[in-house]
């Protein structure tokens, strides 16, 4: 404006002014141009003004001016977050490649079809294959033969679904397969998989379960060691039975008094009988064999066990057992439980040196949720198994650790102390427990309990009936008979050739292959197991086989049945008859082989 006096023009814009308007003051901006007025003179003489309003104008670059600033902020922001996500995942990506490249376990993703497109070096330490001799191939070809249908169908599975623990075999460079643990997961059509080596874990379990079978044999043996002693005394009175009638029956025939002579045969084979019943029972008891639980009877495992728990605990001993009317069936192993309940009676028998009672019992349980809870069951129906005794008794500090392995009272060399502690474990693997209620100086009782089964339980039908043994007749058929006891194989013998059969005897393997080589015409290979030379009776019957493919073939045996051909499989046309036999019962199998089953 004073330069406007001065005559010079000026020009101000967006000056800002505080006004009143429209009843209150607010903030305006305003320009502002400034003319001199000359006189005809040449003299200033005013001003000219012209104003105009920009409030509008300049809010409106103040607020694109704060929008550039917040962009430019923004922008800021953005480049500074997209630096700390490049940063972090820069960093993810040197983390996951640490743990690809130093993990133990392996890695790889794979394709749908299980093409390898990329593996961690865990490959290679594991299985020897270099990473670049893998990229490129099928999984298909390292794979165990018996694996690759299951493989394949977890790859297929895999293509929209996470795949839960799958195991398979890959094979080493050495051509060893080892067993591998895997989860895999879909992701941008891609497989992403994770596994495990359980070669050595697998090793473990084996060597696990062989230790605890091991262990298993070892307390059967144990027992069968404390039942020999009495065995000992009672097959000695049933050996004095049957010398003793067999030399009367010699005296009476010297002396030509042929009356009652019956008598003394019969009380001979029955004390032969008894004796074969004790061995077969001790067999049964003390083979190796697979556990396998079954719908059993307890009261009818019981009544078969009981002669051998009397000769077992001795006279000294009053053995009662008390068997429960409508007993239920419980799943369990029977030759575990028999096992079981021998060592608690031994145990009772141990605890009373001086005699005493021992009780067997049996009966059905319903445990409460209180009576559960303290015996650390399920509550439900169960099966008890007890065995009490009037002997020594334990006190509470032997009762809490009665369950320990190798934990005993027993001297030195009486005892393993894996009694107690394997009953536990049976019974916990059967789903069941084991329970103990003592008093010193009064006695103890030893409850097994057992989880009731639905179903009905397995029963073994015997058949006391004689066989009927054929009358003499001629045949054309010949049989070959293979015992290196004389006394067996002429008895044999002997009795077929009096049915009218042609006999042919070998005392060893070789004499009989020898014969089974020849041109005679054999029907039937009679063979013991055991015998000597180097060559037992299973290797002669498929030596035979493998020349007379349709050969009839009888074992017999002195071992228990199941344990004889040492876990081999019989094939149709073999049969196998424990030793000692009746005679019916070999022509019953002679015939019924001959004649086709």
């Amino acid at each position: 404006m004073i330069d406007a006096l001065a005559g010079k023009p000026c020009h101000y814009q967006d000056l800002p002014l505080s006004m009143a308007r429209y009843g209150k003051v607010e903030q305006t901006w305003w320009s502002f141009s400034f003319s001199p007025v000359i006189d005809e003179h040449g003299v200033v003489v005013g001003m000219f003004c012209i104003t105009n309003e920009t409030t509008a104008h300049v809010l409106n670059q103040q607020a694109l001016q704060e929008s550039e600033r917040k962009s430019l902020k923004l922008i800021d922001d953005l480049v500074s977050l997209e630096r700390q996500q490049t940063a972090r995942l820069e960093q993810r990506t040197l983390e996951l490649d640490t743990f690809w490249q130093i993990s133990p376990d392996p890695l790889a993703i794979l394709d749908f079809n299980g093409i390898f497109l990329r593996v961690n070096p865990a490959w290679t330490a594991l299985l020897g294959h270099p990473e670049q001799e893998l990229l490129g191939t099928s999984i298909m070809t390292l794979l165990h033969p018996d694996d690759v249908s299951n493989t394949q169908n977890a790859l297929k599975h895999t293509v929209n679904h996470v795949l839960p623990l799958f195991e398979n075999r890959y094979q080493h460079v050495d051509g060893s397969y080892h067993w591998f643990g895997w989860t895999a997961a879909p992701g941008n059509g891609i497989i992403f998989a994770l596994g495990k080596h359980l070669t050595h874990e697998k090793d473990r379990i084996k060597a696990l379960r062989i230790a605890e079978e091991a262990l298993i044999q070892s307390q059967k043996m144990e027992a069968v060691g404390q039942l020999t002693g009495g065995l000992a005394h009672d097959f000695n009175n049933l050996l004095m039975g049957v010398t003793g009638n067999m030399e009367l029956l010699l005296s009476r025939i010297r002396q030509e008094r042929f009356t009652e002579l019956d008598r003394y045969i019969n009380a001979a084979l029955e004390g032969s009988r008894r004796a074969a019943s004790l061995t077969h029972r001790l067999l049964a008891f003390s083979r190796r064999q697979t556990l396998a639980p079954k719908a059993t009877d307890i009261d009818l495992l019981v009544a078969g066990m009981d002669e051998l728990i009397r000769r077992t605990v001795g006279p000294a001993i009053d053995m009662q057992v008390n068997a429960s009317s409508g007993l239920w069936a419980t799943l369990v192993d029977p030759h575990q439980l028999e096992n079981s309940l021998l060592n608690l009676c031994i145990n009772a028998k141990d605890a009373m040196p001086d005699g005493g009672k021992l009780l067997i019992q049996t009966g059905n349980r319903h445990l409460t949720a209180v009576m559960a809870t303290k015996y650390q069951l399920p509550a439900g129906r169960y099966v008890e198994l007890s065995v009490s005794d009037t002997g020594t008794g334990m006190s509470n500090d032997v009762m809490a650790r009665a369950f320990d392995p190798f934990f005993t009272t027993k001297p030195t060399g009486m005892g393993t102390g894996l009694g107690l502690s394997m009953i536990y474990g049976f019974a916990r693997q059967s789903g069941g427990g084991v329970y103990i209620t003592s008093k010193v100086g009064e006695g103890s009782k030893v409850c097994i309990l057992l989880p009731m089964h639905e179903g009905e339980a397995e029963t073994v039908v015997f058949d006391d009936s004689p066989l009927q043994v054929p009358a003499s007749s001629t045949s054309d058929e010949t049989i070959l008979v293979v015992d290196d006891e004389p006394a067996v194989r002429l008895l044999i013998a002997e009795l077929l050739e009096d049915l009218g059969y042609i006999v042919l005897q070998a005392e060893r393997g070789a004499d009989a292959l020898t014969i089974l080589q020849s041109k005679a015409a054999i029907d039937l290979l009679i063979t013991d197991v055991g015998l000597p030379g180097g060559m037992n009776g299973r290797q002669v019957a498929d030596a035979a086989r493998d020349v007379r493919p349709d050969l009839k073939i009888l074992f017999v045996t002195g071992y228990a049945e199941n344990a004889a051909l040492a876990h081999d499989t019989l094939e149709p046309g073999m049969h196998v008859l424990p030793k000692p036999f009746a005679i019916a019962e070999l022509i019953g199998r002679v015939t019924e082989l001959l004649e086709g089953e």
